[in-house]
Formats: structure tokens, sequence, C-alpha cells
């Protein structure tokens, strides 16, 4: 049913504006508000790899949006919502 529903739910096609964010948790709880969609559980579970991966790095205390350009960042987010939206397993989902 979860994969079902988030089947449905459309990726947005043009972004609003751009997004300060100073992590990819942060930028995707900004996508959240600002496009009123929740993101797929796996999209969430990649975005906190991606921060975690951060972790001990020159530049950890950086903020995303003066490394990697906003615009960029978020529509990384949405092929990788795509992506889970599209070909995650309901029996993987089941698992988690």
């Amino acid at each position: 049913m979860y994969q079902e529903y988030q089947q449905m739910i459309p990726i947005p096609t043009r972004k609003a504006s751009l997004i300060p964010c100073n992590s990819w948790i942060g930028l995707a709880a900004s996508i959240k508000g600002l496009y009123g969609q929740l993101l797929h559980y796996p999209t969430n579970l990649s975005i906190k790899k991606c921060d975690s991966l951060r972790i001990g790095a020159s530049d950890e205390d950086v903020p995303l949006d003066t490394l990697i350009d906003p615009a960029k960042a978020e529509a990384s987010i949405w092929l990788i919502e795509e992506m889970h939206r599209k070909t995650t397993s309901p029996h993987f989902i089941a698992r988690l």
C-alpha cells in the first residue's frame, strides 16, 4: 500500500525556488515544506547516508549550498526519489 501510494504522488517538474541548505537532511526538510510532499522512506535513508559521509571531512562544517549548487542538490534528491518510487519492491519496504 505504501509503495502504491508513493507511486501516485507526482514528482515536481519545476522548481519553486532555490533552497538554501546546510545539510542534505536540511534540504530534504525544506523540500517537504516547500512542495508539501513526504519523501519515500528509502530516499530519507539515502539522504541520511549522504550527511554521514561528510562526518570528519575537512569541509564538514561548510554549508551544503556552498559546496554544491542548490538546484543540482535538489535535482539529485528528486532523481533518487523518483527511482525509489518507481523501483522499490513492496517486499523491501515491508522488511524495513
